[in-house]
């Protein structure tokens, strides 16, 4: 048995990738965070995307508690919060390496996250390239993967979960993928359910090239023909043109019987793009 519970997206309205995970054996939380865009169209946090990130965080908190295992893939707060490290206690916990394919601002979270988890977990390892088995579980980890398209906002592990017969992939933040070694993974592990992090076209010309969703594309339509069902989330659902600009991956998706969507319509939600909404929220035009 494998049951995937998306608690916290982009397409909730808050930036998180927080994801429940039952098996057989083990219930494992991955990447227990959650956070807002500071400043969006030059316009802070609407009162409603703050109450949600409230809301939100709580689940993640109610799931916390029922988890076996948490998952921290990287070191930026949309997935992991080191003010509130109680929920670490008496849990087994999977990190990023935390010196090692790391930028600078990322190595000093993520010695400040140690320093408030110490004594709190029961067992706490190192997860790059690494493989752990729980019984019938088996939680597999990528060797370290860029944070994007180059290691300016370091790196990432990208996490599988089995057990029973069924796999998820959780890639956590590729940005598309659009770099070889972060699709290589996924391709490899094939999947029943993949989360990507999609391409981050709301920077697309700016910090973000055409070329590299070019690639993005060209690997996300790879990924539908190895894998049925497929979440694009996170960078991706920051921009309110996400279906027009992959709709070469959908339509691809389509024509091998594979399902694109995003963590809402996979729990049979309304998409909240709260944040690329924020004009809209304030009234603005």
């Amino acid at each position: 048995m494998l049951e995937v519970k998306p608690l916290a997206f982009d397409s909730f309205g808050v930036r998180s990738m927080a994801t429940f995970v039952e098996t057989d054996d083990v219930r494992i939380l991955i990447d227990a965070g959650v956070s807002l865009a500071p400043s969006r169209y030059g316009l802070p946090p609407h009162e409603l995307e703050l109450r949600r990130e409230r809301e939100l965080w709580e689940e993640i908190k109610r799931h916390a508690q029922l988890a076996d295992i948490l998952i921290v893939t990287h070191y930026h707060y949309d997935h992991h919060n080191p003010n509130e490290p109680e929920i670490y206690k008496d849990k087994t916990v999977y990190i990023k390496h935390p010196r090692e394919n790391i930028n600078k601002s990322q190595k000093g979270r993520a010695a400040f996250f140690l320093q408030r988890l110490e004594g709190l977990p029961r067992v706490l390892e190192i997860a790059d390239g690494q493989e752990f088995r729980h019984g019938s579980t088996v939680v597999k980890f990528s060797p370290p993967v860029f944070h994007g398209t180059n290691p300016r906002l370091g790196y990432v592990v990208e996490v599988s979960i089995s057990c029973g017969g069924e796999k998820l992939v959780h890639t956590s933040d590729v940005e598309g993928p659009s770099i070889e070694t972060q699709a290589k993974f996924p391709l490899e592990e094939r999947p029943d359910i993949i989360i990507v992090d999609g391409p981050m076209t709301y920077m697309l010309g700016y910090r973000y090239s055409k070329k590299s969703l070019e690639l993005s594309i060209q690997n996300l339509k790879k990924i539908v023909e190895v894998v049925s069902a497929v979440i694009v989330e996170h960078h991706l659902l920051r921009d309110l043109r996400y279906k027009e600009l992959l709709s070469e991956v959908y339509e691809h998706a389509e024509s091998v019987g594979a399902k694109v969507m995003t963590a809402a319509e996979f729990l049979r939600r309304d998409v909240e793009m709260l944040e690329a909404r924020r004009r809209e929220l304030y009234g603005e035009t």
